[in-house]
């Protein structure tokens, strides 16, 4: 939140919807990997498995009034590309449905933000449990009025690290964006994200997050700092594999006097598609 202005980044183009579609995905692959791999694989932002959360944000006491809220429902493709028998391309993408209420003050609006894209290349092969994967990562200047977007197109790298190892998912995904093109009226983009992530996965499927989703932004110098507690589920309707994650968000840290304040919830239905 800068100004009166909505700004999503986390931390991910339509390009993924498509690959999604493109790739035939059928049932019998699901039974070929159990429901234990499957959860520790949705804590793996870059795992060898293809699927589609829909994560619903809910964020209070925002604006100069702090009358403010906002209901952010993110569309969060992940597809693995197969390069080689050594390396993946991983497509995450952010596409965020945004609605505002009284933001600024008296004011409604809902419709599409800012989508993120980013591409990792990472190692098939896992060394002492680690996984990594690097990349670039572009928002597009996709948001269907200003309030909703940075009005800016941008890029920069990203890159996440993570181990897995006796239930336990610990790690960090980060990237950083500047801008390069978009409206000259808007302030610049020049903001680093920082996902330390911490799983821990029980014998019956259910896993316990901790996390925070921080933004520092270079050009006003303020953070943004939501800590995230959830618990994620999963489980089979059919042959379907899908998992059900509730939880609280609390920001520790807010842009001054714009940005949300307090407690929030976040609720997230994933769809799970295992590789052949």
């Amino acid at each position: 939140m800068s100004g009166t202005r909505f700004e999503k980044q986390s931390g991910g183009a339509f390009i993924g919807v498509a690959a999604l579609f493109a790739c035939g995905i059928g049932t019998q692959a699901m039974a070929q990997q159990s429901e234990a791999e499957i959860a520790k694989k949705l804590n793996n932002p870059i795992a060898d498995l293809i699927s589609v959360p829909l994560q619903l944000n809910y964020a209070k006491d925002l604006g100069p009034t702090k009358d403010g809220e906002s209901y952010v429902l993110n569309i969060q493709p992940v597809i693995p590309i197969h390069l080689n028998a050594d390396w993946n391309l991983i497509s995450r993408t952010i596409v965020p449905v945004i609605k505002l209420e009284d933001v600024p003050p008296g004011n409604d609006e809902s419709g599409v933000g800012d989508v993120l894209q980013s591409l990792f290349l990472s190692p098939r092969a896992l060394a002492d449990g680690w996984t990594w994967g690097v990349g670039p990562a572009l928002s597009l200047r996709t948001a269907t009025d200003d309030l909703l977007g940075a009005e800016k197109w941008s890029a920069g790298p990203t890159a996440v690290a993570l181990k897995q190892e006796h239930g336990w998912t610990y790690g960090m995904l980060a990237n950083h964006l500047w801008s390069y093109a978009g409206n000259g009226d808007d302030p610049d983009v020049d903001a680093t994200f920082l996902q330390p992530f911490l799983v821990y996965t029980t014998a019956t499927h259910t896993s316990f997050v901790l996390n925070t989703e921080s933004t520092y932004n270079w050009e006003s110098n303020d953070w943004s700092v939501p800590i995230n507690l959830m618990v994620t589920q999963v489980f089979k309707i059919g042959k379907q594999i899908q998992s059900l994650q509730v939880g609280t968000s609390y920001w520790a840290d807010t842009p001054q006097d714009v940005g949300p304040e307090g407690w929030g919830a976040r609720l997230t239905y994933t769809l799970v598609f295992p590789q052949k």
